[in-house]
């Protein structure tokens, strides 16, 4: 059995809009989703898990793949007796959301992908993920945290948005952070699936993110048979965070769409 997420679940659960379903990015938890919970909540339900690793969650040495996620999510909407949702994913996050569209897509009506890629590992990249996996579970998160804080999010961030990313990357169990970080390494190539998607897609990027830049994000878009692409200005690698009413305006929009489909 998958370990049991903990998780946020708020708004109304007898609400006819669809469950939002928020998933986090590495190394990062649920919290990472405070503005949208806030904003969403109010007109529909929103649940927000914290992944097998991070957070409140428990953490599961060892390797922890895309697909070990992604059956977590379906055992968690089994518990909270979803059938269908908007499944939203960021980073990792993101490669989840591919992931349970190959496994259980009857149960997604919409995908939101932000600031993420579906292409397969590379040699290096496989190589580079061990090499820190290693080092956080020798040296711990503080190290990592302060090196790419600012790659992140934008170096012109406010403080208080660097205060937050900077307190869930530290916060984070070694361990977990080091598990999903194999399992990353072994992701399958999610380009093949894209062209199958047949729900609505939003595809979502800061135009200052070099992790994902926005080239990723036009891919994801050209791929998809029925996305939208927003572009998201003075932001890095989290505008949800970074630009929090930008990106909610888009998800607004999405979700309008998606509900009245």
């Amino acid at each position: 059995m998958p370990p049991f997420l903990s998780y946020e679940d708020k708004g109304d659960a007898g609400s006819s809009a669809l469950p939002l379903v928020l998933i986090h990015g590495h190394p990062f938890d649920r919290t990472m989703w405070a503005p949208q919970i806030e904003a969403f909540s109010a007109g529909r339900r929103v649940i927000a898990p914290d992944l097998r690793g991070y957070g409140a969650s428990p953490v599961v040495p060892g390797v922890t793949l895309l697909s070990d996620h992604a059956q977590d999510i379906a055992s968690l909407l089994d518990e909270l007796k979803v059938d269908a949702c908007v499944l939203a994913g960021l980073s990792m996050g993101g490669q989840i959301v591919m992931e349970c569209s190959a496994r259980f897509p009857d149960r997604i009506r919409g995908l939101v992908l932000a600031d993420t890629f579906a292409a397969p590992e590379t040699p290096a990249g496989r190589l580079a993920r061990g090499e820190m996996a290693d080092r956080l579970l020798a040296e711990g998160m503080r190290g990592y945290a302060d090196e790419v804080l600012e790659r992140m999010v934008a170096p012109y961030a406010a403080p208080a948005v660097k205060a937050h990313v900077h307190r869930m990357m530290t916060a984070t169990p070694p361990e977990g952070a080091a598990a999903a970080l194999r399992g990353r390494a072994e992701r399958p190539d999610y380009r093949p699936l894209l062209s199958r998607v047949t729900v609505p897609a939003l595809v979502v990027v800061g135009a200052d993110d070099t992790y994902t830049p926005v080239a990723d994000a036009r891919a994801l878009h050209t791929a998809l048979p029925d996305s939208v692409l927003t572009v998201i200005e003075g932001a890095a690698h989290l505008p949800n965070l970074e630009r929090p009413e930008e990106f909610d305006t888009a998800l607004a929009d999405f979700l309008t769409r998606i509900d009245g489909t």
